[in-house]
């Protein structure tokens, strides 16, 4: 525990705290610093000037990186007849309606994303106390409640995130793993990014990203010049 205290304590003087970075600079100083010896998940995390106890300032959708996540989700589908077909022929790790409904109320959670068609919500909705609390509840604004599961199912497979601000106004999302090239990131950093812009609230006033950083598991986090990332029009 000593020495991987001692690694981030020099990794850390590789960043220069009063900078923005440029988000190519930011990304490879990110992966530089990492000090694990594992595979680090690469993760942005954007503080945004919105008042999140307000209705209309709310942030809530999903984005699929151009490059994936480099984790494999594992999606629960819940439908019926033959939207379990569909979901299983996605690619769907497990499709099902009542037997799954109990299996979760019994403690069973393998599994990472559910999907679930809008005539299953009433049942799937009697799982709300133990979905909410771990952010598994399937929602409209993420694409998770659909008759289109298929599409869905694929998507989350490809690399799909939530884009959900905190209670103090943050978004975080991964962007990749620290062996991807630099520019994959950068792709996935921008497509995440675009996602926050479009997602600003008409209601939202003053400076609207606070800052931007991108850090891996356990690493110092870099902060991001916003001017130095280019968004597709």
């Amino acid at each position: 525990m000593a020495n991987k205290g001692k690694r981030l304590i020099e990794a850390a003087k590789l960043v220069d705290r009063s900078k923005l970075y440029d988000i190519n600079e930011a990304v490879a100083l990110a992966k530089q610093t990492s000090t694990v010896k594992f595979d680090a998940t690469v993760e942005v995390a954007f503080k945004l000037g919105i008042d999140v106890r307000k209705n209309d300032q709310q942030i809530r959708g999903a984005v699929v990186l151009p490059n994936g996540t480099g984790k494999t989700q594992r999606v629960l589908v819940f439908a019926k007849g033959e939207k379990l077909k569909e979901a299983e022929a996605a690619g769907a790790d497990y499709a099902g309606d009542a037997d799954y409904i109990n299996k979760i109320q019994q403690g069973w959670f393998e599994f990472d994303v559910i999907v679930a068609t809008p005539d299953m919500m009433g049942e799937v909705g009697k799982l709300g106390r133990v979905l909410g609390p771990k952010g598994l509840m399937p929602n409209p604004k993420t694409g998770t409640v659909t008759f289109d599961v298929a599409k869905a199912v694929e998507e989350i497979k490809a690399g799909k995130v939530e884009i959900r601000a905190d209670k103090t106004g943050i978004i975080h999302a991964p962007i990749g793993k620290a062996s991807f090239e630099d520019g994959k990131l950068v792709e996935n950093f921008n497509a995440v990014f675009e996602a926050i812009q479009k997602a600003k609230p008409s209601a939202a006033k003053g400076t609207y990203m606070k800052s931007v950083n991108v850090t891996t598991t356990m690493g110092p986090a870099v902060k991001v010049d916003p001017s130095s990332v280019v968004v597709k029009n």
